[in-house]
């Protein structure tokens, strides 16, 4: 097709600046984990968006943060890594930031080091004023030419087709990556994975869920007793400490039963079919510093 274009789209930004909530409005389905607490992006996540005249992949990047552990630095290399190498980057930054923190600058000046086509995406401006709002944008403006600077705040899809348009211009002429139908890379194991591990970091206390990992045992399609399809799951949610499994299992299994009936719901919803959902909690102490874990989440693009 004439004048067909395509690329991909680096989502960056500090933890819990709501990138994956950006990346879910746009690509119209979920394809990241949403939760209140930072750090839940462990590896990049590409949501396909086609349209009329291009197809738009998007990259869902961890956020970056000081890292504690193997994994954090992973996490972080995962997200640097992805800014040289993408044809468009989304900056996300908080509207309630005062000025341009130390996280802040040290995005910024990985994109002024690779000086790639960037629109700033100020998040959250329900929480501040107008004139908040007017000044940070001058402060970013003083900082790097930015092709765009969007203010929002829950995504609508006015704003929505804003940033797409944005993005294209700054696209060159190329072929469609991926067939028109598919709207992310990730495999039905991964989807469920994440699916699973978003319903327990929504669940459990504060200090647990960054030392969760979800590996799905078994994922095979089946048939009930009434001959209706019917996906069989099974899967471990894999933690650091002993104390942290019990609280995983909660009283009398409370809380396990609690993550798998919401993970089932919408997994059900996703897979559209029937799932019956087993899950086991097994404590691998120190993983998050266990090279043969943590390697999961590197990248292999």
């Amino acid at each position: 097709m004439a004048n067909f274009k395509s690329g991909f789209v680096a989502i960056v930004g500090r933890t819990n600046v709501g990138k994956s909530s950006i990346l879910n409005d746009i690509a119209g389905q979920k394809v990241a984990v949403v939760v209140n607490k930072p750090q839940t992006t462990r590896t990049t996540i590409k949501a396909i968006v086609n349209r009329e005249n291009s197809q738009i992949i998007f990259i869902d990047t961890p956020g970056i943060h000081k890292p504690k552990s193997k994994l954090g630095t992973t996490m972080n290399d995962t997200a640097w890594s992805s800014i040289p190498d993408a044809d468009v980057v989304l900056f996300v930054v908080e509207a309630t930031s005062d000025g341009i923190g130390k996280g802040d600058q040290m995005i910024l000046d990985k994109i002024k080091e690779s000086n790639v086509a960037t629109i700033l995406i100020i998040n959250k401006i329900d929480l501040v004023t107008k004139e908040q709002i007017f000044n940070l944008i001058e402060t970013f403006k003083d900082e790097y030419h930015f092709k765009a600077i969007i203010p929002i705040s829950a995504l609508k899809q006015p704003d929505v087709e804003i940033i797409l348009e944005e993005i294209e211009k700054n696209l060159k002429e190329g072929p469609a990556y991926y067939d028109t139908e598919e709207y992310t890379d990730q495999t039905l194991r991964d989807i469920a994975s994440e699916i699973i591990r978003e319903k327990a970091l929504k669940l459990l206390q504060e200090e647990v869920p960054h030392g969760i990992f979800v590996e799905i045992q078994k994922m095979k399609k089946g048939k009930t007793r009434e001959n209706t399809p019917i996906f069989n799951i099974e899967a471990t949610i894999y933690c650091v400490k002993e104390s942290h499994k019990g609280i995983i299992i909660g009283k009398q299994g409370r809380m396990l039963k609690k993550i798998g009936t919401y993970a089932r719901e919408d997994l059900e919803k996703e897979l559209q079919e029937k799932v019956n959902l087993k899950l086991w909690v097994k404590v691998k102490e120190d993983w998050i510093n266990n090279e043969q874990f943590v390697k999961k989440f590197k990248t292999t693009d």
